[in-house]
């Protein structure tokens, strides 16, 4: 036996041991014996390539590993409070939305979950669309992929490509189910509503087919070319508005507007949350640094109204970046930021 027929052995014993569909690994093994007659071709070293990497790729998707919900609402309410501050009637919505899972888990209605509208979160830059819909893969117990729309234009990035064409790979659908190993993730569908104009009906097409159950169970992408299943799959969508999304995607959606913060509420999340990830990420202990309260206004706003919270965090990370360098030389053991030294510190 030669070492390329013995190559195609290997390939054949891992197809026939792994958990992808029994059509699927009979059609595999059908081109591998019919590559063993063509060693001799030109064609066959890109051809096996090709087959090797479509094998690897089929044998990582998760056909049938999944993770076990946690539908304990006491845990999720805990783990909400823990991540997100205030936002109580989106905390209230996203407990409601468990609560019908939990109760057509306990009744068999399995069928009738994945049919419920798919939860969208609307707002400003900044007002937490991305953290809310990572904290509920994480009350659930489920692992958490993002797909980023932004600037996307071409519905094969979600799709794949043909494996006919050079350097061809799965679309992000697959490639999020093989990076988490499991098939029924979190997927958020990130800011559906900035792709590119040219792009935009046939991706909302893609969307449409994502999002609908009686669809989405048999998604094919163009590089594996078989049917997945994504009907375990619980996706959030997350938009800047919904101007730019498709009648027929909104009517799958349930939009819930996340608001803006106001400062109180930023001090509090600044003082509460940020800082001390923020100080743990440097190295300086909460013993050695400080804010006085009277000062977090002006970090709070250093340029004027922000809805979000992405100025507050990229602020709170300059100060303290400053604060360990003057640590690190030697120029103060303890750093106590008050109204009167707060320029200094402050990104400019």
């Amino acid at each position: 036996m030669t070492d390329i027929e013995n190559q195609i052995g290997v390939l054949k014993t891992k197809v026939n041991n792994s958990e992808i569909p029994k059509d699927l690994a009979q059609k595999v093994v059908l081109r591998l014996s019919q590559l063993e007659s063509m060693v001799a071709s030109s064609t066959f070293l890109p051809e096996f390539d090709r087959l090797n990497k479509f094998i690897d790729w089929i044998i990582a998707i998760p056909w049938n590993k999944e993770t076990e919900d946690n539908l304990d609402l006491d845990h999720a309410r805990k783990i909400l409070d823990k991540n997100h501050f205030g936002l109580s009637e989106i905390k209230e919505r996203i407990l409601e939305y468990m609560s019908v899972m939990k109760l057509k888990k306990e009744r068999g209605e399995v069928e009738d979950l994945v049919r419920a509208p798919i939860l969208s979160f609307v707002g400003l830059v900044g007002t937490g669309k991305t953290t809310i819909a990572s904290s509920i893969a994480d009350a659930l117990g489920r692992n958490f992929a993002r797909i980023p729309f932004g600037g996307m234009g071409d519905p094969l990035d979600l799709r794949g490509r043909s494996r006919m064409q050079g350097e061809a790979e799965p679309g992000k659908v697959i490639k999020s189910l093989v990076n988490v190993g499991s098939r029924n993730p979190v997927i958020l569908l990130d800011e559906v509503d900035r792709v590119t104009d040219q792009g935009r009906s046939s991706i909302m097409g893609v969307l449409v087919e994502l999002l609908d159950p009686e669809q989405n169970n048999r998604f094919v992408d163009h590089y594996i070319d078989y049917p997945v299943d994504l009907s375990n799959v619980l996706f959030i969508a997350t938009a800047n508005n919904t101007t730019h999304i498709s009648t027929a995607v909104l009517d799958r959606l349930e939009p819930i507007r996340m608001p803006s913060y106001s400062d109180e509420e930023k001090i509090t999340i600044g003082k509460k949350y940020m800082l001390p990830k923020v100080l743990a990420l440097s190295g300086i202990s909460e013993d050695s640094f400080n804010i006085s309260d009277d000062t977090w206004a002006k970090i709070v706003r250093p340029l004027g109204f922000d809805a979000g919270m992405r100025t507050l965090e990229r602020t709170i990370n300059g100060i303290v970046r400053k604060s360990a360098l003057q640590i690190l030389e030697g120029k103060a053991d303890k750093i106590n930021i008050t109204n009167e030294n707060v320029k200094e510190y402050l990104p400019r």
